[in-house]
């Protein structure tokens, strides 16, 4: 079999089992929409995205990981590529991540999902890094200013089903589809835009913390007594 034989075979692999992904990723995303924990006042969770794997992406990452020296095969593809189905959780400010967070272990504690993987923070902000270190995520800085939670969860730990939940705020998510347009599947050469892209996080960081600044306010001021 072919090199190229060998990436279309996993990708039909994939392509097979995708009602599975699709019917578990229902099943997470039912999750934030119906959760009481979630059920505040303003709601916690603004809008929910979710999407399954475009085949052509798919093809793209397999092969860079074979690039990158990883090896796949059809024993360690749904280990190794977990993103195939997606679910995307976005909130108006930072402190509403506390109750995503607990939403989330209500459910690990009770069985109904399972971690692949110890959750990632992805931040290049250190007043960020501090905040999500608080939550024993385990918290990456990337230099390419990407900044997002990012939990992998399964139904059981032997399922090759697995649903990654993304957790953003809407500031981080219009710097993410930017960025997305502009540097994926491969980053753009562009220095203007790279340099670009770069002060827009910062503007992302400081409106993030400036809508934390405004909500506290009206929370205390809605605690005092009339």
């Amino acid at each position: 079999m072919t090199l190229k034989e060998s990436e279309e075979h996993l990708v039909s692999l994939v392509q097979s089992k995708l009602h599975l992904f699709k019917i578990y990723q229902t099943g997470v995303e039912s999750v934030f929409r119906e959760d009481p924990i979630l059920k505040t006042k303003p709601p916690t969770v603004h809008s929910i995205r979710t999407r399954i794997k475009d085949l052509d992406h798919l093809r793209d990452k397999i092969a860079r990981k074979r690039i990158e020296g990883e090896e796949l095969t059809g024993d360690s593809l749904f280990q190794k590529i977990t993103d195939i189905a997606g679910v995307r959780i976005l909130h108006l400010y930072q402190q509403q991540f506390e109750q995503i967070h607990q939403c989330i272990h209500s459910q690990l504690d009770r069985g109904d999902w399972v971690l692949h993987e110890k959750p990632k923070a992805y931040t290049w902000d250190p007043e960020s890094r501090r905040f999500f270190e608080n939550f024993g995520l385990d918290v990456q800085v990337k230099e390419s200013f990407y900044t997002s939670i990012h939990y992998v969860v399964r139904p059981r730990p032997d399922s090759e089903v697995s649903c990654e939940i993304q957790v953003r705020t809407l500031f981080e998510e219009i710097w993410g589809e930017i960025d997305h347009a502009i540097n994926y599947p491969r980053r753009t050469a562009n220095l203007s835009c790279r340099e670009q892209i770069g002060v827009l996080a910062r503007l992302v960081g400081a409106g993030s913390r400036l809508a934390d600044s405004i909500f506290r306010c009206h929370i205390d001021e809605q605690k005092r007594p009339s």
